[in-house]
């Protein structure tokens, strides 16, 4: 009788050690009377909303699919790292889209978005930034809603400033209309026939008219931004602010048209 049960014990693991992980277990949670686990069993993330410091610059940037990275952080960087200089009203930076989910930008990264402006959930924006994306030039021009977006908040906004062919946006919107302004170098053209009327100045990093800032865009939306955080809080914590991202700023040395 010993040997007929251990031949059958012998036979039992035998078998079992060719059964699938998931299934064993799942044999086991009937057994025992138990639910089985799902075999791809995930948490869903939900990104926490950035913490808003109160008295501080709302800085609202706006993203969509194709936004290009460098548009996007060079002036994330420069704005974010105002929190680390003691004695200024810093700024809280977030993002700002027409959806919950990710957003892809040309380049290939995934981003969350911080809100959706069409939950009508988004703080009060103090600098509006506009980076450059790949439809800039094309369908997101005919995005109402964006561009609605995008007057509103212009008109209530301290700043509001543009990298490369975020000004095409601007410039749908209506809000550069008696304004000065600049994108990118080789769109000017493009960017001059799509707004005839608009004045354009070709040949500068950035221009500064009012409360408008539009630039060049590319590794040179660093110097744009660097210029904004001068203007709010002087050329010494400019400085320190590109010091900080290895940065050598010389506000002279960098060609840029303020329109006073």
């Amino acid at each position: 009788m010993l040997k007929v049960l251990f031949r059958q014990g012998l036979l039992f693991c035998e078998m079992i050690r060719n059964i699938p992980y998931f299934i064993l277990i799942s044999f086991i949670f009937v057994i025992i009377g138990c639910e089985a686990p799902p075999p791809s069993a995930t948490t869903p993330f939900e990104k926490p909303q950035p913490a808003l410091i109160e008295g501080n610059y709302n800085v609202g940037f706006l993203i969509m699919d194709g936004v290009y990275n460098t548009e996007l952080t060079a002036p994330f960087d420069i704005f974010q790292h105002t929190i680390f200089r003691p004695g200024i009203k810093a700024m809280n930076v977030f993002t700002v889209a027409d959806t919950d989910a990710p957003i892809q930008t040309f380049e290939g990264l995934y981003i969350l978005p911080d809100f959706n402006y069409l939950k009508g959930n988004v703080p009060k924006i103090d600098i509006l930034v506009v980076p450059s994306a790949e439809q800039h030039l094309g369908s997101d021009l005919e995005n109402k809603k964006m561009i609605e977006f995008v007057k509103k908040v212009s008109a209530e906004a301290e700043f509001v400033t543009s990298h490369c062919d975020g000004a095409f946006v601007l410039a749908k919107a209506g809000v550069l209309d008696g304004y000065a302004s600049t994108t990118f170098p080789s769109d000017i053209p493009k960017y001059k026939k799509m707004f005839p009327k608009l004045d354009v100045r070709d040949s500068v990093l950035f221009v500064h008219d009012d409360k408008f800032i539009t630039s060049a865009g590319g590794a040179k939306s660093f110097e744009a931004a660097l210029y904004l955080c001068e203007h709010l809080y002087g050329p010494e914590i400019a400085r320190k602010l590109a010091g900080g991202l290895v940065i050598d700023w010389k506000l002279e040395e960098v060609p840029h048209v303020i329109v006073e």
